[in-house]
């Protein structure tokens, strides 16, 4: 990080504890996360039959809250300008045909959004559950002396439209950090720990596109990994779509498994083993190995193919590529989906520098910065789940490698975040009381958005929920699942 961006924000509470108070208060808040679910499995010595706590902050982080309302408020919008992109054929195409030809993870993508539109959709109706991710950067130009010394702004890390995980580790550490907060006796300050029902929001989504689909005896399919280690997070959903409507019945299935069970009904409906779907939603598929075979890409295409609503649809998920985030970052290129030019500034303010790595001068300026000044920058390429990215030299000596091949296409170049940092103590599973310290941290705040809508009309519009990960300042990457990052949630500070 840079000298002159080394901005920290405190919690205005003590951290300092006496050593036995402390140690008290880390097995309490162990005790509550088994206890409330708030749990993984273990990648490192996995049994399905065994869930331990995943990492977490012990305090909440503190957050400026006019950042926070500002990034809630602007969901929506975030929400309907992706729609509008998705069911843009036009501009998908244009957007994704280089990338295409040197990726071959998208090209499948965009091969059965082809078939499909070709075909003619049978289901026209699509789920968006989105996550906005975003950090605060402290190297923004200051426009206003009066804001907060630590930031001066945030800015979009990334919009995911498959798989937006956290639904239910984001509110459970809400909850966390009250207890916490409790013990500590600092009840007057709860009132700045925001509200979190991304869980009852985000299956609200679910149960809402399900009554959409109109058979009673229908399910919710899940798509899940081969190996689900972020169990709690899916069940959780589960137990509440229950909640909202008993009669729903939820049903969980790999690709492989749908390869051999999935079929097409006489009207186009989705039958799996004698169940009719009438929502599948992914919470795998977004990543190639998770495609072991041809068959599973036929199971992604008979899918889609069928009158099931998707969550994401195959043309939401190609709308959440990283090159679509960067061509969306150029001038005027968010007004040709937001006609209000209000609106669109407002959205335009929040995207970081994006460069593309395409063969013509803007690319080849790209590549040169990317290789001269390796540390400002982010190297990512179009994938989702984290630990996919390059930083610093390894960035440099990538582009040097692929600088006269066409495969630099896939990839972007973005500007790097700087965040203001700040301390806590990180509680991971194992570690005992040897490293409880506070720890110089930075955090990334997403924000959950559910849209329901067709290519003509949007049926159901709403911001969802947050979510906050936070890392050591000096990590690059901050997956909890990957064991780098750990769950929080944000402190509101003025």
């Amino acid at each position: 990080m840079k000298e002159d961006t080394q901005a920290t924000m405190k919690l205005p509470i003590s951290l300092d504890l006496p050593k036995e108070e402390l140690e008290e208060l880390v097995d309490k808040a162990k005790d509550w996360a088994l206890m409330n679910g708030m749990c993984l499995r273990s990648k490192k010595n996995f049994d399905r039959d065994v869930l331990q706590f995943a990492p977490f902050t012990l305090f909440p982080s503190p957050f400026p809250r006019e950042e926070f309302h500002n990034a809630c408020n602007i969901q929506i919008i975030l929400n309907v300008l992706i729609h509008r992109v998705a069911h843009d054929y036009d501009f998908l195409k244009d957007t994704l045909q280089e990338t295409v030809k040197v990726d071959d993870f998208t090209k499948n993508l965009f091969n059965i959004y082809e078939i499909i539109r070709k075909e003619g959709t049978a289901q026209k109706i699509s789920l968006g559950m989105l996550r906005s991710d975003l950090m605060l950067d402290t190297s923004c130009p200051k426009k206003d002396t009066k804001r907060l010394k630590s930031h001066c702004c945030w800015k979009q890390v990334e919009i995911n439209t498959i798989a937006s995980g956290f639904g239910w580790l984001g509110p459970a550490s809400t909850q966390l950090h009250k207890f916490v907060l409790q013990e500590l006796g600092y009840t007057a300050e709860l009132k700045n720990l925001p509200e979190n029902n991304a869980l009852q929001a985000l299956c609200s989504g679910l149960t809402e596109a399900w009554n959409l689909y109109g058979d009673s005896q229908a399910v919710i399919l899940f798509v899940i990994e081969d190996i689900t280690y972020n169990i709690c997070d899916q069940r959780f959903h589960e137990y509440e779509i229950r909640k909202q409507n008993p009669n729903i019945k939820v049903i969980r299935r790999n690709l492989t498994q749908l390869a051999a069970t999935a079929r097409l009904g006489s009207n186009m409906e989705l039958m799996v083993n004698n169940y009719v779907v009438a929502v599948v939603y992914y919470r795998c598929g977004y990543e190639p190995g998770q495609y072991h075979t041809q068959k599973e890409w036929d199971a992604r295409l008979l899918i889609e193919r069928s009158l099931a609503i998707k969550c994401p649809s195959i043309q939401y998920h190609l709308a959440g590529t990283k090159k679509v985030q960067q061509t969306l970052a150029k001038p005027g290129m968010v007004a040709r989906f937001l006609k209000d030019e209000k609106t669109a500034a407002k959205v335009k303010e929040v995207f970081t520098g994006l460069y593309p790595l395409d063969f013509d001068k803007y690319g080849d300026a790209a590549v040169e910065m990317g290789i001269s000044n390796p540390q400002r920058f982010v190297l990512k390429p179009q994938r989702e789940g984290g630990c996919n990215n390059l930083y610093g030299t390894d960035i440099k000596d990538f582009l040097e490698s692929v600088k006269s091949k066409e495969t630099r296409v896939a990839w972007i170049l973005m500007d790097r975040i700087y965040p203001p940092v700040h301390r806590n103590y990180v509680v991971k599973y194992g570690n005992g009381y040897m490293n409880l310290e506070t720890k110089e941290l930075v955090s990334e705040l997403g924000i959950f958005g559910v849209i329901i809508g067709d290519d003509k009309n949007i049926i159901l519009n709403k911001q969802a929920g947050h979510m906050l990960r936070t890392k050591l300042s000096t990590d690059n990457e901050g997956g909890v699942a990957s064991g780098l990052g750990a769950c929080d949630s944000p402190f509101l500070i003025d």
